[in-house]
C-alpha cells in the first residue's frame, strides 16, 4: 500500500485555522497552536452568545415596555396582567416596537389594560 503523504492536507489545515485566527493580537494570530486554542475559545463563545443574545432582547424590550407603560401611569407587570385580562396577544417584542415609534398606539394599550384590570387590588378586604 502507498504511503500518504500529509502535505498538502496538513498545510491546508493550518492555513484554514490562521485565516479565522486573522485579527487576533499577538501569538494568537501567528503560532498555530495558539490560533487553534483561541479559534476554538471564539467558537465557544459565539455559540454562547447567540443564545444569550436572546434574553439580552428581551431585557432590553421590558426595560422599554415598563419606560412606557410607567409614562401612562401604569407598571409593567400590571400592563401584563391587564393585557391578558383583556386578550390582547402582542408580544414583548411588538410592545417595545409601539412603545418606541408609535406612543400613541401604546397608550391605548394601557387604556385596553387599565379597563381589562380588577379594581385596587391593594385595598382592605372588607369583613363580611
Amino acid at each position: 500500500m502507498a504511503r500518504v503523504k500529509r502535505a498538502v492536507n496538513a498545510q491546508k489545515k493550518r492555513r484554514v485555522i490562521l485565516e479565522r485566527a486573522s485579527g487576533y493580537r499577538g501569538q494568537r494570530s501567528r503560532l498555530y497552536r495558539k490560533a487553534k486554542e483561541q479559534v476554538t475559545h471564539s467558537l465557544v463563545y459565539a455559540y454562547r452568545d447567540r443564545r444569550q443574545r436572546k434574553g439580552d432582547f428581551r431585557r432590553l424590550w421590558i426595560q422599554r415596555i415598563n419606560a412606557a407603560s410607567r409614562a401612562n401611569g401604569l407598571t409593567y407587570n400590571r400592563l401584563i396582567q391587564g393585557l391578558g385580562l383583556a386578550g390582547v396577544e402582542v408580544d414583548r417584542r411588538m410592545l417595545a416596537e409601539l412603545a418606541v415609534n408609535e406612543p400613541a398606539t401604546f397608550a391605548a394599550l394601557v387604556d385596553v389594560a387599565k379597563k381589562a384590570l380588577p379594581g385596587d387590588v391593594n385595598a382592605p378586604k372588607s369583613a363580611a
